[in-house]
């Protein structure tokens, strides 16, 4: 059967399969449709819930996301967007109005529900777009981020006209004074990020953080930036006012009157970050999230309080050895939630202010997003790797549990969506190595099954008992598919973190050939049929591999370093080699010794190479340079170049030729299933597509 009709067959066993039979294999197709909810927020009176429902178009390429308001309990459901363009919403102090943002206009901008009559009200106009929104706590101010011409600052027409003679004159260049003139995607092209806050009374538009420094910071998956005081009178941002804010972490706290003026460095002692500043309900304090290691962007983030009447700092959860992310004032100002990375999971934890006793409240769940209301309910998204991101309350007081959306119920009731076991392993230094493996379709444990190993990127981060597409399409596919957390990772302890850096290609690699020695041991992994894939880092890793190992029948390198002298040279964020490579490429023999392009003659390994045109953060070149390497070595190798992307692949456009081409590389060396697209139709008019 050919690649196209074994699709087909997959499509019309779903549509005929009775709610008795059993369910079948996990496709690509499954995974976009799939729905998600996100960006829970909870009305000031408890009483409804706002949330974002996303959903895909696999056949357009296209995704969309809409608002829906519900009860508190889950009841009476109703869309406030229908449009597909509604995302970020948050609740006025009155609860009569729901403001959200909206690309429906052509640019993004803040609009106002009313849940009197019912009716929407576009409030901003601004010419540049509106980005992260916070609404003061009287009501009268909008404060968001936009990316402006710091010499026009909140001018939106002046801006209009710059924008247009930068966009469509004769000469298309970049010229460059500086250091960062491109992040991420995108170049800056003489614009820089501010806050501007839009007065409604006065219809005004207000830049309080003048100048050429960017603010917010950047943070990779978003986070707070900004704040409002309790009185609405000042702002709490997040900055980095350094002369080389590409070499160093050294955000700090600032604090600005709402009217705009001079702004005050509350962090100024700490050489290290602090950001995702907010106000305790009462206005003594600001709470934030503070590193102490300058330079180390994956230090442990602690959760710290600003005295607003002292001016003094003090960190709270020197207790907590993990990373902490996302923070919530409780409403008495006396306690904080968090979560925290632990152990494959991130639960929702308070900690007292006075004692600074921690409590875990959650228990052992992969929580990504969570809000409270001050009747002691905890609301929160949640995955397994076995069930899709749902929305859940918790009571606080008696812990229990209640689902509150169903979006992919039918799903889940006809699809096999697997779920992971763990296993500990023996690793570098007598540490122990947690493992998620995850069986494939129909396992039977009495055979043998290719396997893949997923290294995940980061370096620093955490693989989780979560829903994640790679979980599931390779073991819908008859794989098994295991996914460690070597040196590097989060979630269990600094030192198992910091354990990574200056020994790229020490202690993680050591963690990872063990991890490979136990799967192969176990009785139902083929140890002749094995794979490897990583991205980003996990590029690096498979990369590091074909230099070192032969374990492996084939790789899948994604977005991956593979010269790290080049690669300093090309990345924009020098910060991150500078502190993970000890220095530079002329001061630190570590570019060299765990560079995989210094060993070329031990290379032998089929690779599957993808990376994307636009990651400014591990520059495509590193792609072609270890291509050009196999191609001239005669090592079986594809190289795929995803045009208009980044370090992240777009979701819906991209990454199901992410899937399908390494389902189709996989099946070529492992003797998996067959891919169920024709990866070659996928390619065409995608990438570049050269034999």
């Amino acid at each position: 059967m050919n690649k196209l009709s074994t699709f087909t067959s997959l499509l019309i066993c779903l549509m005929v399969t009775p709610a008795f039979a059993q369910k079948r294999a996990f496709t690509i197709a499954d995974l976009y449709k799939i729905r998600s909810v996100s960006s829970q927020v909870i009305s000031p009176d408890g009483n409804r819930i706002a949330f974002v429902e996303s959903s895909s178009d696999l056949p357009k390429g296209k995704s969309q996301a809409n608002i829906y308001v519900m009860n508190a309990d889950g009841s009476n459901k109703t869309a406030i967007t229908v449009n597909g363009k509604g995302y970020e919403p948050f609740w006025g102090n009155d609860n009569k109005n729901l403001y959200f943002v909206s690309s429906d206009s052509g640019t993004t901008q803040v609009y106002r529900y009313a849940f009197a009559d019912g009716k929407t009200q576009k409030l901003t106009n601004f010419s540049m777009g509106v980005d992260g929104p916070v609404l003061s706590p009287d009501n009268q101010l909008i404060a968001f981020s936009a990316s402006v011409y710091p010499e026009c600052g909140a001018d939106s027409k002046a801006n209009e006209v710059t924008d247009s003679i930068a966009n469509n004159g004769p000469t298309q260049a970049y010229l460059a004074d500086h250091l960062l003139f491109r992040h991420w995607t995108e170049y800056s092209a003489g614009k820089c990020t501010h806050i501007i806050i839009y007065n409604f009374a006065k219809q005004t538009y207000t830049d309080v953080t003048p100048g050429n420094y960017v603010s917010p910071v950047f943070m990779l998956g978003g986070g707070i930036g900004f704040n409002f005081s309790p009185d609405s009178k000042e702002m709490c941002y997040v900055s980095n006012h350094t002369d080389h804010p590409e070499a160093n972490t050294n955000a700090d706290l600032f604090l600005v009157p709402v009217t705009g003026g001079e702004a005050v460095n509350i962090t100024k002692e700490n050489e290290s970050w602090d950001g995702s500043p907010i106000y305790s309900p009462d206005g003594k304090y600001i709470a934030y999230r503070k590193q102490l290691i300058p330079g180390y962007e994956s230090d442990r983030f602690r959760l710290a309080i600003y005295n607003r009447k002292t001016g003094t700092s003090e960190v709270l959860s020197d207790a907590f050895d993990n990373w902490i992310d996302d923070i919530k004032w409780n409403n008495d100002s006396k306690s904080i939630y968090f979560t925290g990375e632990v152990n494959g999971f991130e639960p929702v934890y308070k900690i007292d202010i006075a004692s600074r006793k921690i409590t875990e409240v959650s228990g052992d769940k992969a929580i990504s997003s969570f809000d409270l209301d001050f009747k002691g309910n905890l609301y929160y998204t949640a995955s397994t790797t076995e069930k899709p991101t749902a929305l859940y309350r918790q009571s606080l007081a008696k812990k229990k549990v209640t689902q509150l959306t169903f979006l992919n119920e039918e799903l889940e009731d006809s699809v096999d969506i697997r779920p992971s076991e763990t296993m500990w392993v023996d690793g570098a230094e007598g540490h122990k190595v947690e493992v998620f493996i995850v069986k494939p379709h129909n396992f039977d444990p009495n055979k043998k099954y290719p396997l893949i190993l997923n290294v995940h990127g980061g370096p620093q981060m955490q693989w989780m008992d979560s829903f994640r597409g790679d979980w599931q399409v390779y073991p819908g596919a008859g794989y098994v598919v295991a996914y460690p957390n070597p040196h590097g990772s989060t979630g269990y302890g600094q030192e198992y973190t910091r354990g990574i850096s200056n020994d790229w290609g020490g202690k993680p690699f050591v963690d990872l050939m063990k991890v490979t020695d136990a799967l192969a041991n176990l009785s139902y992994v083929d140890s002749t049929r094995m794979g490897a894939m990583g991205w980003s880092f996990g590029g690096y890793m498979m990369n590091w591999f074909q230099a070192k190992t032969k374990r492996f029948k084939c790789l899948a390198s994604m977005m991956g370093l593979y010269d790290l002298k080049s690669m300093w040279g090309t990345t924009e964020e020098l910060w991150f080699p500078n502190f993970e490579l000890k220095g530079q490429p002329w001061n630190s023999d570590l570019y060299k010794k765990f560079s995989p392009s210094e060993y070329t003659r031990d290379f032998a390994t089929p690779t599957l190479i993808m990376t994307g045109q636009l990651d400014f953060r591990v520059s495509y070149n590193q792609s072609l340079q270890y291509f050009t390497t196999l191609q001239t070595m005669g090592i079986p190798s594809r190289l795929i170049i995803l045009k208009n992307d980044g370090h992240w692949p777009n979701n819906v456009k991209s990454m199901p030729l992410y899937y399908d081409a390494h389902l189709d590389w996989f099946h070529k060396y492992l003797g998996g299933d067959p891919a169920p697209y024709d990866v070659e139709k996928l390619i065409k008019n995608q990438v570049f597509n050269e034999k």
